[in-house]
């Protein structure tokens, strides 16, 4: 989490792209600039604008269209267990980089419509890192899995967090009610923002990596499908790396062409990817166990 007090923006707005910096100041273009960072400029624009991250926005649509196709190969998985819960992980994950074409991306856009996009962004950020942990419990078949039950569960759950960080998001850009004024100035500061967006998605990264570790190991009793699954982790510790740590030294490398965050969008792709190749591995019809009434791990 870099060398900031708890709960303040402005040192990673800074020195990373950050979907989240869009809503600290009146306009966060070209990104970093605004908080005395490197400028992503990219490319060149009429009347002084910019499309920075031009990378970024190409990755992100290729990150649709690869997520279509495992929504796809998904579907073809009729007695795969969490089939349509691992279809909510990668519904999620298309509305994010839907999201980062226009956030990260720097698209030229109207402020208050990156805003917008801003909100949805960092909503669903929270909401499917929330789906991806659930998708963790769903092996140990405390529900059935892909039942209205369960599927019931996934929605309602992911809804509730994904309208409340969506709306502080909002009353923070927009200053709804003021409560979170004080974001604007100084360091940035935005307790809950900061646990929503910072903290939140990572715990449930590391408790969906435990949780599956624990199946794969103890319910399975294999050991293969932890490559893929230490795998995935370390793809995506190396896009966050190169997201806050890299990232402003690329920029002035290459004179705010490009920095961190089209390393980041690359490396959390491959990440998705690897967690749904885990996903599909322990999947597979031939693993040497009974199954429950239900179709899951006794």
């Amino acid at each position: 989490m870099g060398s900031t007090q708890f709960g303040n923006f402005h040192d990673f707005c800074r020195d990373s792209t950050l979907p989240i910096c869009n809503i600290f100041v009146a306009n966060n273009q070209p990104p970093n600039r605004a908080y005395g960072g490197c400028a992503l400029t990219g490319i060149d624009l009429s009347g002084g604008r910019y499309l920075g991250n031009l990378g970024s926005i190409i990755l992100a649509f290729i990150s649709i269209l690869a997520s279509i196709f495992l929504l796809w190969r998904s579907e073809r998985k009729k007695a795969a267990v969490g089939r349509r819960e691992m279809q909510i992980f990668l519904i999620g994950y298309i509305v994010i980089e839907i999201c980062e074409i226009f956030t990260v991306g720097a698209f030229p856009l109207d402020s208050a419509v990156r805003k917008g996009f801003t909100a949805v962004h960092v909503a669903a950020i929270t909401a499917t890192c929330w789906i991806l942990l659930l998708n963790a419990l769903v092996g140990f078949q405390f529900l059935d899995d892909g039942t209205p039950a369960s599927i019931g569960l996934f929605l309602a759950s992911a809804g509730v967090l994904f309208i409340g960080t969506g709306y502080i998001t909002l009353d923070t850009a927009f200053s709804w009610t003021g409560h979170f004024d004080s974001s604007y100035h100084g360091h940035n500061r935005n307790i809950a923002l900061y646990v929503l967006y910072q903290l939140f998605p990572l715990v449930c990264l590391v408790f969906f990596y435990v949780l599956e570790s624990v199946l794969v190991l103890r319910v399975l009793g294999e050991t293969k499908p932890m490559i893929y699954l230490s795998l995935a982790g370390l793809l995506f510790a190396i896009g966050q790396i190169f997201e806050y740590v890299i990232s402003t030294h690329l920029c002035q490398a290459s004179h705010g062409k490009i920095n961190g965050a089209l390393f980041e969008t690359f490396f959390t792709l491959l990440g998705v990817v690897t967690v749904w190749i885990f996903w599909s591995s322990i999947t597979e019809d031939d693993w040497p166990m009974p199954i429950t009434a239900g179709g899951g791990y006794t």
